[in-house]
């Protein structure tokens, strides 16, 4: 799957949330709304790092970690489409930058 296919399985996975969360809660959520669940994401993510490293005890293993990791992904392309951002060209774009910074500590530019 390339970047733009999982960038519209995303949103159609967000308009459905949408859908559904009208249906339950009478309102959609809010760019802040999908920021504060990304940050649970990421504390969820971090708890399942700490056990497949063994610091921490969490059931549900490789699979666990998997679908954190996803859902991360997920809030990621929804946070870049709820404000614009060409994920792609940012990403090229912040990675040149970085591979010219280190390169350049590491005496390979």
């Amino acid at each position: 799957m390339d970047f733009d296919e999982l960038r519209s399985r995303a949103i159609r996975i967000h308009d459905m949330y949408d859908e559904l969360n009208l249906a339950e809660r009478g309102r959609t959520w809010s760019r802040q709304d999908f920021m504060l669940g990304f940050i649970g994401d990421v504390g969820d993510l971090a708890k399942l790092v700490m056990a497949a490293e063994g610091t921490r005890t969490v059931p549900g293993g490789q699979d666990a970690l998997e679908h954190e990791l996803a859902d991360c992904l997920w809030s990621v392309l929804i946070l870049a489409h709820r404000y614009d951002v060409d994920l792609p060209a940012v990403f090229t774009r912040t990675m040149d930058e970085l591979e010219e910074i280190i390169g350049g500590r590491l005496g390979t530019e």
